[in-house]
């Protein structure tokens, strides 16, 4: 016999997948929750990280322009150190070189002209003065630049003023000091060295050329004059203490030769 069911199956069905729907919603909606709570802690997670690596960073960047500033500090440190260096060797090039310049303002100056006053600025020397003419500046002009401290002079002006000396134009030089260079010796010429050292060598041989001939008439005198015994023990120690037979024969006839030989 066939079953028929008359109960409201359709019904029961829509509500079994209602419940199943609502379900699945819900399981959905825990999960979608789930998913945010992880992900939200993830992201804080990378931004801890973040922070922390942003914040030791910053750390690095202080430390990096604490050395920085350091460093600079150390290189105007060094800069001053060598500055002061070339100032030191400045001086210690140049040290002689006020002496010498000097030196050379009164050799090159001529006979016709005088200085009222000097400047020096660097390496430039200033020279106010009063010639007797125009050929006298020029001519100091020329020792000017002849000279080996003292480089070559520009004439800034030179005017006749009329006055009653005899001395009336008055001139304004700029010169332009140097250093020599130095010889193979490693020393600096200076003004005057030149004739100075063949006068140094001529009266240094002057005493070995005059040795031999003083040599050749002490002997030539020995040979022909018989020498005392004070002149012996003078020239030859030794000598004196053995007496030659050539220097008592002349003793001995120095008396037969006054009162004649005795019988």
């Amino acid at each position: 016999m066939a079953k028929i069911n008359l109960l409201p199956w359709r019904a029961e069905r829509r509500e079994r997948r209602k419940r199943e729907f609502f379900t699945h919603l819900g399981l959905a909606a825990v999960a979608a929750i789930v998913l945010v709570l992880l992900w939200g802690f993830w992201v804080s997670l990378r931004i801890s990280n973040q922070n922390d690596r942003n914040a030791y960073l910053k750390a690095q960047i202080q430390q990096l322009d604490a050395k920085i500033t350091e460093i600079k500090n150390l290189q105007q440190v060094k800069d001053h150190l060598l500055a002061r260096k070339r100032i030191v060797e400045k001086l210690q090039s140049s040290r002689s070189q006020m002496v010498h310049l000097f030196d050379q303002i009164v050799q090159t100056i001529p006979a016709g002209a005088r200085l009222t006053g000097l400047k020096e600025q660097g390496d430039k020397l200033t020279l106010d003065g009063v010639a007797q003419s125009n050929d006298t500046v020029a001519k100091y002009m020329r020792s000017i630049e002849a000279s080996p401290w003292m480089g070559p002079a520009q004439l800034v002006k030179t005017e006749n003023v009329h006055s009653d000396t005899n001395t009336p134009y008055e001139f304004e030089l700029v010169v332009t000091l140097g250093t020599p260079k130095t010889d193979a010796a490693g020393e600096t010429p200076a003004a005057g060295s030149s004739s100075a050292a063949p006068a140094v060598a001529a009266s240094t041989a002057a005493p070995s050329a005059g040795a031999q001939p003083v040599v050749a008439a002490a002997s030539t005198s020995a040979t022909s004059t018989p020498a005392t015994p004070a002149e012996t023990a003078v020239a030859d120690p030794h000598a004196a203490s053995t007496p030659t037979p050539a220097a008592e024969a002349p003793a001995s006839a120095a008396p037969a030769s006054k009162g004649g030989a005795r019988p």
